[in-house]
């Protein structure tokens, strides 16, 4: 089995300027813990991640408001990317080797 075939097709993005209030209403809608950080939205080229726990550990962790805060200031850069034709095995083993649980999927 290929990555393509268990992926979420076009997810949703946002970019480092994007406020964490709407990132975290992003992840509600779209029933996900991670969001990709793209550098723009007509390219989408992948510059990080923002993750819930990324969110609850960086802010809300060290008192900081997150309501005051963006994107830019929490996300884990850079990013861990895979293709859509390597196999799921070979995604786990990036993900386990990488120690996380989520991966953006890129193509060329």
């Amino acid at each position: 089995m290929k990555v393509k075939d268990v992926m979420t097709a076009d997810p949703a993005c946002c970019v480092s300027e994007t406020g964490l209030e709407e990132v975290a209403k992003m992840m509600i809608d779209h029933d996900c813990g991670e969001i990709p950080v793209v550098g723009n939205k007509e390219t989408k080229l992948p510059i990080g991640v923002i993750t819930d726990r990324d969110i609850v550990c960086r802010t809300v962790a060290r008192g900081l408001n997150p309501f005051d805060l963006t994107v830019a200031d929490c996300m884990s850069k850079p990013c861990v990317t895979v293709t859509p034709d390597i196999s799921v095995e070979e995604c786990s083993r990036i993900m386990e080797e990488n120690k996380i649980r989520r991966v953006p999927v890129v193509d060329a």
